[in-house]
């Protein structure tokens, strides 16, 4: 699966008002500035627009039901946005901020278009309203590990290599023995075990939500299903034991605008230690820790980072 990963540096021009978590924010207006961008037939409803086979947005935010692959899971989201992790609630004007888009397959050619999309975003402002409207900020550059700035606001171009150096990304081979791993829990995680959100993470929960999640994206953006013995490891993945734990469940409210009511959303937070064979694990948690893990993804949730016993 091609993995594009685009960091975004930021200028606001207002005082900004945001909650905790910034991701559902972010998500909330990316989706109004994108179809402000590409749509054309702007008093039409996407699911019976002429244009919503070729259109960006559907295939982005709202792929209509006749267009979903048949004999695959629902698609996911081809993009994450991983939001600033600063937890302040109140940002200056002047203040800088960064944040970051991931995305999956073919969704990596419309770069230009979510830049844009972005610009347009800090247009319309993020955060609360004060003073008659939301913060507006600035598009300064976005940056590709891989190729360095792709975008400046000073000449305002997407660099024609931006997507040039784009790597493929797959589940490798087992990897070398492991015996002891922590797992850290920067942004709520979510995941779902016999159809109830999970309090704990045994360890074979957290792989069956890991292989759920590589499974349903390189169905979708990459070559196909994986061949991973699934049966066997989430078999084995029940005898790993946890050693210690310091997780806890973090409450937090977000703002659904298409369904315009506060919703309370939850996730795990903290750290825990898993003992046991994990060499074989270990490629599986570092793909997902790229592309992130649970519900709700898209804003940034399930965000993790693995390190092992003897370091990294």
């Amino acid at each position: 699966m091609v993995f594009g990963e685009y960091h975004f540096q930021a200028i606001l021009e207002d005082e900004a008002h945001l909650p905790p978590f910034k991701g559902s924010t972010f998500r909330g207006v990316f989706g109004w500035a994108l179809k402000s961008v590409v749509c054309a037939l702007k008093r039409q409803e996407c699911p019976s627009c002429l244009l919503r086979q070729q259109c960006i947005y559907t295939k982005v935010f709202e792929l209509p039901p006749d267009l979903q692959p048949q004999g695959k899971p629902h698609p996911p989201h081809p993009f994450v946005i991983e939001p600033p992790l600063d937890p302040r609630t109140y940002l200056p004007p002047g203040e800088s901020f960064d944040f970051t888009l991931l995305l999956f397959g073919a969704a990596n050619q419309y770069l230009p278009y979510f830049v844009y999309a972005f610009q347009e975003m800090g247009k319309i402002g993020i955060g609360r309203r004060a003073q008659g409207h939301r913060a507006r900020f600035r598009l300064l550059a976005v940056a590709s590990p891989n190729t360095g700035i792709i975008y400046h606001h000073e000449d305002g171009s997407l660099s024609p290599g931006a997507l040039l150096d784009l790597k493929p990304m797959d589940v490798a081979g087992p990897g070398p023995p492991v015996d002891e791993i922590t797992l850290t829990l920067l942004t709520p995680l979510r995941l779902k075990y016999q159809n109830r959100l999970q309090a704990e993470l045994p360890f074979h929960v957290l792989v069956r939500g890991v292989l759920r999640r590589i499974t349903v994206l390189a169905s979708h953006y990459g070559d196909g299903e994986p061949s991973l013995d699934y049966r066997g490891l989430v078999h084995r993945a029940q005898e790993v034991q946890t050693v210690q734990s310091s997780l806890y469940w973090l409450d937090w409210e977000r703002y659904s605008q298409r369904q315009a009511q506060a919703m309370l959303l939850g996730g795990l937070m903290g750290s825990i230690t898993y003992r046991g064979e994990l060499g074989e694990y270990l490629p599986l948690l570092r793909f997902a820790e790229k592309v992130h893990v649970g519900k709700n993804s898209t804003f940034g949730l399930g965000l993790f980072k693995v390190c092992q016993a003897s370091g990294d």
